[in-house]
């Protein structure tokens, strides 16, 4: 048996941890609330950022599916021109190789260059409008050279072969240059970027940016109406001026209506 002096004792320690161990639970029992209420605040916040990414998942899913779609676009335009690139080429083998097998004169020789010549001088007048004017006047010089006689037909086959051969190493470069262009229908001397003979970009004097768009039967040259395609314009100048000719760039679609 525990001596009642001993019990008696030992009370006033007893009480004194008692009483620590409740301050204790009362301080634990804070703090775990407070932990709780910064825990109930993360979980709202990665809630919040979730939902933020997934938005922004969505709206990248979607650009790029507008993306795929406009380059389905102009991969049927470049397919499109390079038929058009290759009738030219067989249309004048054609022409080269009907003009061996008949051994023709003078006289049949002269219908059918008058006829390639035509048929050139329609594909520069309905392709990209890049420096029409002079490709036009080389055609339209040659075209009366023929007639007027002042060209032999035989000698014409090798400067239409020539021209030919500028035509497909247009459609195959890249760069910049210089050229008057109708604007607003007025004619403005601009800085423009050629990719290929498939697309056409401009840069005037006064900071107006755009490109050539193919409406129907014939191209027109527009501003463009936001400014994130400007921004993209301009990036590609800057890339060209400075050799670099390869790599992803992200352009607005002339095919858009």
């Amino acid at each position: 048996m525990i001596p009642f002096a001993y019990i008696a004792a030992a009370l006033p320690r007893v009480g004194f941890l008692v009483a620590g161990l409740l301050i204790w639970s009362g301080a634990q029992a804070d703090s775990l609330d407070n932990l709780a209420e910064e825990l109930i605040r993360m979980r709202s916040e990665v809630e919040e950022l979730q939902s933020q990414l997934d938005l922004e998942k969505e709206k990248y899913k979607n650009r790029m599916e507008v993306l795929s779609s406009q380059l389905a676009e102009l991969s049927v335009e470049n397919r499109r021109l390079s038929l058009s690139v290759e009738q030219l080429h067989q249309t004048f083998e054609e022409h080269k190789q009907q003009l061996s097998q008949r051994q023709a004169g003078e006289t049949e020789l002269l219908p059918v260059m008058l006829k390639a010549v035509d048929y050139l001088q329609d594909y520069v007048r309905t392709g990209l409008p890049f420096k029409v004017e002079g490709r036009l006047t080389e055609l339209e010089q040659l075209h009366t050279q023929l007639e007027t006689g002042v060209l032999d037909p035989k000698k014409s086959a090798n400067r239409i072969w020539a021209f030919i051969e500028d035509e497909v190493r247009l459609s195959k470069e890249n760069g910049i240059y210089r050229q008057t262009i109708q604007l607003d229908g007025e004619n403005k001397l601009a800085e423009v970027a050629k990719i290929g003979m498939m697309l056409l970009f401009f840069q005037t004097e006064d900071s107006r940016v755009g490109m050539a768009r193919q409406e129907q039967d014939h191209w027109r040259f527009v501003v463009v109406d936001t400014e994130q395609d400007r921004k993209n314009i301009v990036q590609l100048f800057d890339s060209l001026k400075k050799q670099i000719r390869q790599g992803y760039f992200e352009l607005p679609n002339p095919l858009d209506s």
